[in-house]
Formats: structure tokens, C-alpha cells, sequence
């Protein structure tokens, strides 16, 4: 079972409960059946999330810290950890229930914006070094690692400058759900700005490029307009005539599938994605694509006032290393509650297990 890829995790902000979700997602056999997992973080945390995993949810598991990859066992039932040796147990907080110590999280911190943004560098360094063939990440806050001194906006952001890359995109999935962004964490007036004929291009190709490493043979691709109504012709707005069509066409001069052969109306197209018209949409900005992909995968339960679901994979596109991410937040509020949902992790790890398997047969 060699040829599984080796998919480093980072544990996430350490005071939020990424390492209880990272437990929770290597309890399941079908992991290692696919990939050798290995997380990057903390022993101390994830030492907490055990104690959290076998008093609440019955889970038992064994850590086995490393310091190099060579070292790790990749079995199920031990998970492996490269310890980074940067949060001591006494830093946890801990609170009682139930006549019980458990952890639970600060919030946004400087300590733990640091731990989250060391635990990401190092698994970008061990990608680059190839020994390991994909990345996944567990939510880190944005806050906390500007309280840091990290100035980035995110994930995205971070791996582009230590890989430096120019050129790249986030994709987040769901199910049939695939969605590219043109711009992402920019002001709205920003991202309207950012609407321009050769970035919109650049998204199709790596829409496209995505799609064939997904083993998809010939993606179809929407573009969704800017403005409503895609501009009506220009009466709401010109961005669709100067900007979004040219690109359209010149991708479709190069051979990729547009459908439509011009940008959709926003408000029909994921809906028509879902209904399989298409493999994936390039959206023109953040919210456009993030909120039908959460209305998809984000699932509430108000009779019992939980989240029965929170699915959804966030990819970083263009990278010269594969990353998928979790598509939501660090949960600072749930941390040692044992009510972490994993689905998002597991998803996350089986798209980027996905990449690496098919990544010699295409560029992403």
C-alpha cells in the first residue's frame, strides 16, 4: 500500500478544535485506505482531543509523535504526528464539566495565531522538499495570525507567497458543486475592480485544469456574470461586455467546453450546476461562490440545535503543491464540547488524496 499518497494536515489554531476534528476524521479506516495521513501540529493539543474523543465519544486512539516524515507508521489506529513542540499543556485552557477537566478555546490569540501559522509553513516546506505529496488544512483564524505578525488574509494567500505563485485561485466543492473564484478576500468594491479579462481567463484554464485531475475528461465550464441579468447589454453594467466575454471567447479558442458560450446570469447558473449542466462555475467573487456551496453543505438542525453537516472542500487551484482545506471556521466556541463535525476534513482529505493520485496526468 505504498503508492497511498502521504497527506500532511495542519492541526489548525490550536485553541480552536481542529485537532478534535482531526481525531474524529482519523478514526475512520477508509482514510488509510486511501492516503498515509500525517498531521503537523502539536502533541499537547492533540493529546486533549483524544482524552475529549474517548470520554465522549468512545474513540480510542494511540499518538505517535515524529520528527520527520520517515519516521511515521501510517497505520490506522495511531496517528502520527510531527510535533512541533509550540504549545506546552499548561498553555490549554481548560474548564469543568460534568465533575470533568477539559479544554476548551481561548479565541483568537497571538500564541495561538503563531502555533497555526508555523504548522502551515512547515507542511508548505515538506510539500516543496516532496515528502509529502498533498496538503490539507485545518481552519486557522485570520485575527489570531495578524495578532501574530503574519500579515496574510488567509490560507490562500500564505501558500501563494511561500510557493510564489502569481497565479492561482480557490475552488471550493461540494458534492457536484465546484466553484473557482476571480477574487476573493478583497473589499466587494475591490473585487468589482478585479473583473478583467485576463485574470477571468486565468480562472477558466485552472477551472478546467482542475476538473481533468478530478478525472473529469471534458469539464464543462460556466462563467457567471457580474452584474444581474449579466448586464442586461450594458444597461446595469458594462463588465460582462468588456471584460468576461472576451475571456470567454479566447477560452474557447484554446478548446475548453463553455456551454453557453457567454457568462450566465449568477442567479440560475448554480442552480443549473447542480442539475449537472456543468462541472464547475468561475464566479466572479467571493460571496457569489462561497454562499450557494455553504447553503449546499452548511445543514442545521434547529429541532436539536446543532450542525448536522458542515461539508465542503476548499482547494487552492495553480499552486506547483496540492492543498484542500476545510471550508469553515476554527470553532473557537466548540472546542472540548466533543461536538466537532469531521465531514468537511474527511472531504478534504479524499479530494486531496484525489489531486495527488491524478496529478501526474495533468497541471493544476
Amino acid at each position: 500500500m505504498s503508492n497511498r499518497p502521504i497527506v500532511g494536515i495542519t492541526m489548525g489554531d490550536p485553541f480552536g478544535n481542529g485537532a478534535e476534528i482531526t481525531v474524529r476524521a482519523l478514526s475512520q479506516q477508509s482514510v488509510y485506505d486511501h492516503c498515509r495521513p500525517l498531521v503537523v501540529g502539536d502533541a499537547s493539543c492533540m493529546e486533549y482531543a483524544l482524552q475529549v474523543a474517548e470520554r465522549l465519544r468512545g474513540v480510542r486512539l494511540a499518538l505517535h509523535r515524529v520528527k520527520s516524515v520517515a519516521e511515521a507508521k501510517f497505520q490506522y489506529g495511531v496517528i502520527d504526528i510531527l510535533d512541533m513542540g509550540l504549545i506546552s499543556p499548561d498553555e490549554i485552557p481548560h474548564r469543568e464539566q460534568d465533575g470533568i477537566s477539559q479544554p476548551f478555546g481561548l479565541g483568537a490569540t497571538k500564541l495561538g495565531g503563531e502555533a497555526a501559522f508555523q504548522y502551515v509553513v512547515k507542511v508548505i516546506e515538506l510539500a516543496l522538499l516532496k515528502e509529502v505529496d498533498a496538503t490539507v488544512t485545518n481552519a486557522l483564524s485570520k485575527e489570531a495570525i495578524n495578532l501574530a505578525g503574519h500579515h496574510y488574509s488567509g490560507h490562500t494567500e500564505i501558500y501563494a507567497d511561500y510557493t510564489h505563485t502569481k497565479k492561482y485561485t480557490m475552488m471550493l466543492a461540494h458534492e457536484n458543486l465546484r466553484v473557482v473564484h476571480v477574487s476573493t478576500h478583497v473589499s466587494l468594491r475591490e473585487a468589482c475592480d478585479r473583473v478583467k479579462k485576463e485574470r477571468v481567463l486565468d480562472c477558466i484554464r485552472i477551472a478546467d485544469s482542475a476538473c481533468r485531475a478530478l478525472g473529469i475528461e471534458k469539464p464543462k465550464v460556466a462563467v457567471a456574470g457580474l452584474n444581474p441579468h449579466c448586464g442586461e447589454n450594458g444597461l446595469f453594467g458594462r463588465e460582462e461586455i468588456e471584460e468576461i466575454q472576451p475571456a470567454v471567447d479566447a477560452a474557447i479558442a484554446e478548446g475548453i467546453q463553455i456551454p453557453d458560450g457567454k457568462p450566465t446570469p449568477p442567479d440560475t447558473v448554480f442552480s443549473k450546476a447542480i442539475g449537472g449542466w456543468y462541472d464547475i462555475v468561475v464566479a466572479m467573487y467571493h460571496d457569489q461562490g462561497h454562499i450557494p456551496l455553504k447553503v449546499k453543505g452548511f445543514v442545521y438542525n434547529q429541532e436539536k440545535k446543532r450542525w448536522d453537516a458542515v461539508a465542503g472542500v476548499n482547494v487552492t487551484l495553480g499552486l506547483p503543491i496540492i492543498r484542500a482545506s476545510v471550508d469553515h471556521g476554527t470553532g473557537f466556541g466548540h472546542a472540548g464540547n466533543g461536538n466537532a463535525n469531521e465531514l468537511s476534513l474527511s472531504n478534504a482529505i479524499s479530494y486531496a488524496s484525489s489531486f495527488a493520485r491524478n496529478r501526474p496526468l495533468c497541471k493544476l
